[in-house]
C-alpha cells in the first residue's frame, strides 16, 4: 500500500539535508555500494540527475553538467533549487517522458510531471542515506518514506527493468513483508514459482531493494529457496 506523501515537501527537505550534509563529510571518502564513487563524485551524480530530471520533464535535453570546476555545495544547490523552479511552474498532471513509458514513443505516454516528483525524491532520500552513511552520519526519514522507497522498486523500477530486458524474469517468487508497516510486497515473476519471504524492517528492506544493504544482515529473516534470492537481488532490482 503506497503512502500518500507530499513529494515536493519531502523532495525539499531530502535536498535541504543533503546539502548540508556535504559540509559534514569528507569529500574523498568512499560511498558503499556505489562502485568506486567518492562522495564528490555523488553530490556531482545527484546535481547531474536534478537537471537531468528537469529537462525530461519540460522535454528538452538537460545541457550535461561538467565535472571540471563544479563547486560541490554551491553546484547542488543550484541544481537543486532549478529542479524545484521547473517543479513550480509545470502543471504537475501535465503528461510527459517517464520511466512507466520508456522506450513507448510520445503519443503512447502515459506519465505526467507528477511522476517526476516522486522520482526526484527517492532518488535524493537514496543518495542522502549515502551520503551520510559515508560520514558515519545517521539518517532515517521515518517509516512511510522507506515504505515508498520499496513502493516504487517493486512497481516502476523492476518492472521497468524487466521490460527493457536488463534482467530476466525472476525464478523465484520474492515476497518482501515488513514488520513494522502495513502491507507485502511481490516482485513480479512467475506466480507458480517457488517462493522466498524476506521479512524485516522497512528501511531494511528498501536498502535491501536498493542494493544498500546485505541478506547477512541480522534485522532480516529470510524464509525459503534462498539461493534464488540471491540470483534475484544479484541481476538488481533498479538501474
Amino acid at each position: 500500500m503506497q503512502p500518500v506523501i507530499d513529494e515536493l515537501g519531502a523532495l525539499r527537505r531530502h535536498q535541504e539535508e543533503f546539502e548540508q550534509s556535504i559540509d559534514l563529510v569528507d569529500p574523498d571518502a568512499p560511498v558503499a555500494h556505489c562502485g568506486d564513487w567518492r562522495v564528490r563524485d555523488l553530490v556531482h551524480h545527484l546535481a547531474w540527475i536534478h537537471r537531468w530530471a528537469a529537462g525530461v520533464a519540460v522535454q528538452q535535453p538537460a545541457e550535461r553538467l561538467p565535472i571540471e570546476g563544479f563547486e560541490l555545495r554551491s553546484g547542488y544547490a543550484r541544481e537543486a533549487a532549478g529542479l524545484r523552479e521547473v517543479f513550480g511552474v509545470l502543471d504537475p498532471d501535465a503528461i510527459t517522458q517517464t520511466l512507466l513509458d520508456d522506450p513507448a514513443p510520445a503519443a503512447a505516454w502515459r506519465g505526467t510531471v507528477r511522476f517526476w516528483h516522486r522520482r526526484q525524491a527517492l532518488e535524493t532520500l537514496v543518495h542522502l542515506w549515502d551520503l551520510r552513511t559515508s560520514g558515519g552520519l545517521d539518517f532515517d526519514p521515518g517509516t512511510e518514506a522507506w515504505l515508498d522507497c520499496l513502493d516504487e522498486v517493486v512497481t516502476v523500477m523492476h518492472p521497468r527493468q524487466l521490460r527493457l530486458g536488463r534482467v530476466s524474469p525472476p525464478a523465484t517468487r520474492v515476497r518482501l513483508v515488513a514488520t513494522d508497516a502495513p502491507g507485502d510486497y511481490v516482485l513480479a515473476g512467475s506466480p507458480d514459482a517457488p517462493e522466498v519471504v524476506v521479512t524485516g524492517p522497512i528501511r531494511q528492506l528498501a536498502l535491501l531493494s536498493w542494493g544498500r544493504l546485505d541478506l547477512a544482515d541480522p534485522s532480516l529473516a529470510i524464509t525459503g529457496r534462498a539461493a534464488g534470492l540471491v540470483d534475484v537481488l544479484a541481476a538488481g532490482l533498479t538501474p
